[in-house]
């Protein structure tokens, strides 16, 4: 038996629709507005509302270094890596001393020199007054004229008086060789303190000024938390309070710390107050420093 078209049009339809209107019905009666509402039952218990204070802080490091040298020059090794841990007192690199040792060896001959003409100073100054207490004694004896006794004295005089020129072109000489040597050592970057080298400013070869920072090296027990706090809310916040630290590539784990002091001034700009944070222990590992922190503040009640 054959089935007119228009009936087989309106077969194919239902069986399209029919289908479509149950999923459409099992949809709402599971996840719409006719499905059934999840109940979280929970216990009731009495707890005293402790007040808080919230803020966003990043992580720093209260004592930083940034070493370098104390004359222009042209670094000529660097024995560190950034994330080494270096103790105090250890070579970090060296500037490149251009012409200082045979500056230094040429003070050295100097130094011989000067050494030499003091010693002949003071043989002539011997010699002077000798002459000049000899003659003393001959006036004394009427033996010579007392022309030749004033003669003697000046020479006496001449020769005090080059001795303690001499004497003090000694004294400069080793005032110089010593302010070569320390010129030499300052050469050496040497770590004030145990830490961690954060920051390599430079690579070997390249020309520094007097003072600019070659090596950064933080101490990594001084860490804190530079955190700013709403100051519409920030009544009571004051050192010593505890508060709790989430670091955002530790979100959920809370380490615990306290309020090391208010600062005296406030972000006029963006109506914050700032404070610093510190850790109750240092983490492990240690975050890196400008990571964003969390901070929650408990404040007295």
């Amino acid at each position: 038996m054959k089935f007119p078209l228009l009936q087989r049009r309106t077969l194919g339809l239902l069986a399209v629709i029919v289908p479509l209107l149950a999923l459409f019905v099992y949809v709402g009666l599971r996840s719409g507005p006719l499905a059934p509402v999840a109940v979280t039952v929970a216990t009731v218990e009495s707890r005293a509302i402790a007040p808080a204070l919230f803020g966003i802080g990043t992580v720093e490091a209260r004592y930083t270094y940034r070493i370098g040298p104390t004359i222009a020059g042209r670094v000529r090794r660097l024995d560190v890596q950034v994330g080494d841990r270096v103790q105090a007192g250890q070579v970090l690199g060296e500037m490149d001393p251009v012409d200082l040792d045979e500056r230094v060896q040429s003070q050295g001959a100097t130094l011989r020199r000067v050494d030499a003409a003091v010693r002949e100073a003071e043989a002539r100054q011997a010699y002077a007054q000798t002459q000049a207490e000899r003659y003393e004694r001959l006036l004394a004896m009427r033996a010579t004229s007392e022309e030749l006794v004033t003669t003697k004295r000046q020479e006496q005089q001449i020769a005090d008086a080059a001795l303690a020129g001499a004497r003090q072109d000694r004294s400069r000489a080793y005032a110089d060789r010593e302010a070569l040597v320390a010129q030499r050592s300052n050469l050496l970057l040497i770590a004030p303190v145990a830490g961690l080298v954060t920051r390599r400013e430079v690579d070997p070869g390249t020309t520094v000024v007097a003072g600019q920072g070659v090596v950064e090296l933080i101490d990594p027990a001084t860490l804190w938390i530079n955190v700013r706090f709403d100051q519409s809310s920030a009544t009571g916040l004051a050192a010593g309070l505890p508060a709790h630290i989430v670091l955002r590539s530790r979100a959920g784990q809370a380490l615990g710390g306290g309020v090391l002091r208010v600062e005296p001034r406030a972000d006029a700009i963006t109506e914050e107050t700032l404070a610093k944070v510190t850790f109750d222990a240092s983490p492990d590992p240690l975050p890196p420093v400008g990571e964003l922190a969390e901070v929650t503040v408990d404040l007295p009640a």
